[in-house]
Formats: structure tokens, sequence, C-alpha cells
């Protein structure tokens, strides 16, 4: 148990310094206390999975919650290097306020900029000057593998089209979609799982390209399709029962022509 600890009706950024620390110290929480960056990594992606949830929802208080939430996965990581004098919270917050500043010389300095996309410009070489990157593909290795994958796909096809690697319209993309199908069709053919997968692979990727021309954000699309998928299949489950259908033992084209009704209303 942790003595003499200060209760209050509100608390600050220091207080949840505070707190961190003791719940990792002697006396404090065991889970926390053995907690590593391997072991609470996924803690950090729920967390900040949830924060999205809150803003779709247009929740204020979930929003509230869950930034504080996805704030201590950040306090909690940067504690853990404290404990061996590596860096510190502040040493995370001087380093984001040094990148800022650096990154927006038209807010901080002395250059002029028209519009958004010359501070897009602007930040892409401040980035690649600090981080030493060429024009080339360090700067697509340098986006983590680890982002979802249709998000890694634009990001990459992003700083593509910036080194002038694109299709001049979305005749080529589209093109693109119907080359790669048949070359899967093609390795589907053949038997050979492996080439199979990367066929699905690049057919996906070009998909990605589509949604990059169109300004359209793949994940949310496909989130949408999934969302829309559940609905129907609420929809064609309620349906069924009104009819007095078993889903379980209806064949696929009983089960076809129900989707296809709901589908009309």
């Amino acid at each position: 148990m942790i003595e003499n600890f200060a209760f209050k009706d509100k608390y600050d950024i220091n207080d949840l310094l505070h707190i961190m620390k003791c719940l990792r110290a002697p006396g404090g929480c065991p889970w926390d206390a053995e907690q590593t960056h391997e072991s609470i990594k996924k803690n950090l992606i729920e967390e900040t999975y949830e924060v999205i949830e809150a803003i779709n929802k247009k929740d204020r208080e979930l929003l509230l919650e869950e930034l504080g939430d996805l704030l201590m996965q950040v306090v909690f990581h940067a504690e853990i290097e404290n404990e061996i004098d590596s860096f510190d919270f502040d040493d995370v917050c001087n380093g984001v306020c040094q990148k800022l500043v650096e990154r927006h010389p038209h807010v901080f300095g002395s250059v002029n900029v028209e519009s958004v996309d010359d501070v897009l410009s602007n930040w892409d070489a401040i980035k690649r000057k600090s981080k030493g990157q060429s024009k080339g593909s360090v700067p697509m290795l340098s986006i983590p593998r680890e982002l979802p994958a249709l998000m890694r796909a634009d990001k990459v096809q992003q700083k593509a089209k910036k080194l002038g690697f694109d299709w001049p319209s979305i005749d080529g993309a589209f093109d693109k979609v119907i080359e790669e199908t048949n070359e899967l069709r093609d390795a589907i053919a053949s038997g050979d799982k492996e080439n199979t997968s990367m066929e699905l692979g690049d057919l996906l990727f070009s998909i990605v390209n589509v949604s990059r021309f169109l300004d359209i954000d793949c994940e949310e699309a496909l989130t949408s399709s999934t969302d829309k998928f559940i609905a129907r299949f609420q929809k064609l489950e309620e349906l069924a029962k009104e009819r007095n259908i078993d889903l379980e033992s209806a064949s696929l084209t009983e089960m076809d022509k129900l989707w296809d009704e709901i589908k009309l209303n």
C-alpha cells in the first residue's frame, strides 16, 4: 500500500505521472509492476481504436474517457524507460514539441505558405532532411510494417506518387485491377497456394490504388461495407424466422433469394 497518497477532486498530468510511479513501485500494483513494452503493446492498439470509436460515435463523454486511457498508455511506456534512466515523459514531450516547431516554419519561423499543399510539401521535405532520407525507397521503408495493411499500402503509394511513379488517371488504376484479377484467377487454377496468396495481395494493393484516386479512405470503405453486411445478415435472420426457414439447414439458393430480397428493400 502506498502511504500518504493525496486524494484530489481534480488531478493533472503531474498527478498521472506520480500515480503511474506508485503503481510500479514496491507496495504498488503487482500487475502494473511486472509489465513491459511488449506485454502492453496490444493495450496501446486497443485504446487507440477505442478513441476512434468514440470519435465515430460523436460521443464527447466517451472521447474524454478514451483519450485519458490512451494518455495513460503513453505515460506507462515512458515510465518503463524512466526506470532504467533511458528517457522520461518530459523527454517525450520535448521531442514532439521540437518536432512541431521544426516542421511548422510558417508558424514559428519566416517561411511563407500559400496553401495546405505547401504546408504538406514543407513537412515532407523537413521530415526527410531530419531523418536523413533521400527521395527514393527510404521513405517507404520508414512506414511501419505494423500498420493495418490497407493503410500501409495507401501510404506507400502516396510516397511513390511524390516520386512521379503513378498512373496519370484512374483509368490505369482500374485496368490494373482487371489485370490482377485475371492473374489471381490463373493462380487459383494452377493450385499454387503461395502464388495465389501473392496475387491476392497484388489485387488488394491495386484496389487501394483506385481508392486513392477517388480520395476515399479504403479502411473506412471496407469498415462500412462490413457494417452493411452484418446489418443485412441480421435482416436475413429475421426474415428467415418470419418464414419459418431454418438457416442451418437452408440451401445457399434459399439464402441467396432472401439476401436479394433484402438488398432490394
